[in-house]
């Protein structure tokens, strides 16, 4: 009894120690698997934020091409106008240089009068002192006839140069009130026309300004924006860095698990098949680490089963090989047409156990677990498809 009692006491203390790596590697998949869950949900968040940024970007965007498109017309209308104003200009120049040679010649036309008048004066205070005389004192005074002609034409001469004088008078003052007339008609115009250029050039240049400022202002909402992005992307970028870093070590921790828990270290046999409830079988035995559905924006259209590297990967149903070969993302790819419209297809493999065109049993080795293509750790990609499109394998499994 006692030699039991010692064995006992040596043995527990064996299998408790045995057992601890267990333990404790199945608790630090579960932290790992919470941590991943999280970057995941981070991550998802960040992408949300991008898209919402992204929009913001855009639209600022679009409303600062459709404000420049703007600014351009104006910029357009502004060179019109200034071409017009040039054109005005032009005319007031030359209506400058008119109203200068009116105003000489007003200054001239205002002297011609004023001598005329002064003449004009002149000869009336003579007639008046001098009293004009009429015909016939002139022939009576006149000494034969040879002096009465000579009296004669002297009298027309003064008559026609009282006439001349007269008339200059008149068409002087006529003149000089018309040239003042045309004076003030071109000085009008000018006003008028340099006032209604200057308004619409400055209605432009008001306009043209505040759009500019609107620009600015919605640049500077977009620099903003385009910031908030570049920051959130850069995040999300170091969000993901973490997630594959996690993912890698949650793969190790299970591989380590898998290791413990038959013996060995490293991939190997797919262990004891594994049924499931809709008539497949599982391809390799190991927990579900990420599930059918959205994912980071888009359809994640299978489920990731995580199991070490080289674990021999089993058909989940008899069929034929439809597809295998390097595709895309999912790395060594390989799909078996099942009866009816059913298909499996199995991503990311380390290398085939199978070839193109092969007929199938289930459970049959097809390839291995790997991680070629897009992927964060070694896993196995799952997928069910019905007439070529995706279905969640749960229903199956």
């Amino acid at each position: 009894m006692l030699l039991r009692l010692l064995i006992l006491v040596a043995v527990v203390p064996l299998v408790l120690w045995a057992a601890l790596p267990v333990l404790s590697a199945g608790s630090s998949t579960a932290q790992l698997s919470s941590k991943i869950d999280s970057k995941r949900r981070q991550i998802a968040k960040k992408k949300g934020r991008e898209r919402v940024l992204s929009g913001t970007v855009a639209r600022y965007g679009r409303r600062i091409g459709a404000l420049q498109s703007d600014i351009t017309d104006l910029q357009r209308r502004q060179v019109a106008i200034q071409a017009d104003l040039d054109v005005k200009r032009a005319e007031l120049d030359r209506i400058q240089e008119s109203l200068r040679h009116e105003r000489i010649r007003l200054a001239r036309l205002r002297a011609r009068l004023a001598e005329a008048r002064i003449a004009l004066s002149s000869r009336l205070v003579e007639l008046y002192k001098a009293d004009k005389p009429d015909v016939l004192t002139v022939v009576l005074d006149s000494h034969g006839f040879a002096d009465l002609l000579e009296r004669t034409e002297f009298m027309q001469r003064v008559s026609d140069q009282d006439a001349r004088i007269i008339a200059l008078v008149r068409a002087a003052r006529g003149e000089a009130t018309r040239t003042a007339r045309r004076l003030d008609g071109l000085q009008r115009r000018q006003t008028r026309v340099t006032a209604a250029i200057q308004a619409r050039r400055d209605e432009v240049a008001a306009v043209r300004g505040r759009l500019v400022d609107r620009r600015q202002d919605f640049a500077a909402v977009r620099d903003t924006k385009a910031a908030a992005l570049a920051s959130t992307r850069q995040s999300r970028q170091h969000l993901e860095g973490d997630l594959a870093a996690l993912v890698r070590e949650n793969a190790a921790v299970q591989a380590k698990l898998r290791a413990v828990s038959t013996g060995g270290e490293g991939g190997g046999p797919a262990g004891p098949v594994r049924p499931g409830s809709g008539g497949l079988i599982w391809p390799v035995n190991g927990p579900i680490v990420s599930a059918f559905g959205m994912r980071w924006g888009r359809l994640h259209a299978g489920v990731d089963i995580a199991a070490a590297a080289g674990t021999a990967i089993r058909a989940a149903g008899s069929g034929s090989v439809v597809l295998l070969g390097f595709t895309g993302g999912y790395g060594n790819y390989t799909c078996i047409q099942h009866g009816g419209a059913l298909s499996t297809c199995y991503a990311h493999q380390s290398g085939y156990a199978t070839s193109m065109g092969a007929s199938v049993g289930q459970g049959d080795v097809i390839g291995y677990v790997g991680c070629t293509g897009h992927c964060f750790g070694d896993h196995l990609h799952f997928e069910t498809r019905v007439n070529g499109a995706p279905v969640n394998p749960a229903g199956y499994l």
